[in-house]
């Protein structure tokens, strides 16, 4: 890897831009993708299945309102694994790896979602040609129309931050074309205000040079802090569920759970932190590199699933035991599908175009790895985004 010598990064940053491995960050996909996975279990039930079932009901919301708080968490890593990409390619480099990377499993669950929304109509609301088209090119938010295969909502928002910051490392940073980067900076705040979720990818972005310049906090007082951080995370994500229109910044609830989660993510991206410790083992890791795959196949499991309970009668009275079925065997399922199309969808264009895999070793991190004498930690250590 060739250095990096842009004037306004330390030595520390240098180093860390070029994309040094950072367990906890890659763990916390996964985490968050199975966080969103059994929101969508427990919520989807609660809506077609026990929707007459009060107490059900009133059971799942805080589960759900915390599960469905993983795309959150996704916002923060997308924040604090993208700037050393950007910082390591030019911005043409950078966009055709994003393309590639994340596009063809993207348009594959589109297309799928078009085809058979066309026959069941299931969805009127994007049956179209203006929906049809937002969706594939991300420009649903600008047409003012839903996005089309379920969950890839957030993908807009992730589109939209890569191009804006990477136009913003570039011109500011790179280039420093201060007149051309300040409109992007300009378009940047009125994307911000308009959309305020996208704050949670400006906290990952500053953790990330916090954490490229060395700043962290003794071990002693960080651990306490990260264990009390992330109990404030699971009280505020679960205790409410906001659209993040304008109007919700001056929430309370809002504003804790950003709050927490920006001090628990610094905290568990920190060297020897309590997460990066307890998410460094294989299943961990391996759910970190799936999570992508893991995040917009399970919508479709999930449907095919809920309508064979429901026409083998397993949703019963009994509903824990019927729910712990459901889990039990909708879970496996979705783990073999993920990992079929993660390799063969996710993973197949990138590295027969590049030539090289999405993850991947490199001499240095070897080096590391067998320093560090931990061989689940040097597993994780193995993996790294192309």
């Amino acid at each position: 890897m060739t250095e990096n010598n842009h004037p306004s990064l330390s030595s520390p940053a240098r180093k860390n831009a070029r994309g040094d491995f950072n367990c906890a960050a890659h763990s916390l996909r996964g985490i968050a993708a199975m966080m969103v996975f059994c929101a969508h279990l427990l919520g989807g039930t609660a809506e077609h299945i026990y929707q007459n079932h009060s107490d059900y009901v009133a059971f799942v919301v805080r589960p759900w309102q915390f599960g469905v708080y993983g795309v959150e968490l996704f916002f923060t890593i997308s924040g604090f694994v993208i700037l050393p990409s950007i910082l390591r390619y030019s911005a043409g480099q950078f966009a055709l790896r994003r393309l590639l990377r994340l596009y063809p499993l993207f348009f594959a669950l589109t297309l799928l979602f078009v085809l058979l929304n066309s026959v069941t109509n299931e969805y009127p609301e994007t049956n179209n040609w203006r929906a049809i088209i937002g969706g594939f090119t991300f420009t649903n938010l600008f047409l003012q129309t839903e996005q089309l295969t379920p969950n890839a909502w957030s993908l807009t928002y992730e589109v939209m931050f890569y191009i804006l910051t990477c136009l913003g490392v570039t011109f500011l940073v790179k280039q420093r074309r201060w007149v051309v980067g300040g409109l992007v900076l300009f378009l940047s705040v009125l994307f911000l205000f308009r959309y305020p979720i996208a704050t949670y990818f400006l906290f990952g972005l500053g953790i990330r040079v916090l954490h490229d310049r060395g700043v962290s906090l003794r071990r002693e007082l960080a651990w306490p802090l990260e264990l009390a951080a992330a109990l404030f995370c699971i009280y505020f994500a679960s205790s409410a569920w906001f659209a993040y229109k304008p109007a919700d910044v001056t929430n309370p609830f809002l504003i804790a759970t950003m709050l927490s989660t920006a001090t628990y993510f610094f905290l568990a991206v920190s060297p020897g932190s309590l997460t990066g410790r307890l998410l460094a083992g294989p299943a961990m890791t391996y759910l970190g590199t799936v999570s992508y795959s893991l995040y917009l196949v399970h919508p479709y499991t999930y449907y095919v699933m809920r309508l064979l309970f429901v026409k083998l009668g397993l949703f019963t009275d009994h509903i824990a035991l019927s729910m712990l079925l459901f889990f039990l065997v909708t879970t496996p399922i979705t783990l073999l599908v993920t990992h079929v199309i993660h390799h063969l969808i996710e993973l197949g264009p990138y590295q027969w175009f590049f030539r090289q895999r999405v993850y991947r070793v490199r001499g240095a991190e070897r080096a590391q790895i067998a320093a560090a004498g931990n061989r689940a930690v040097a597993r994780a250590a193995a993996l790294r985004d192309g």
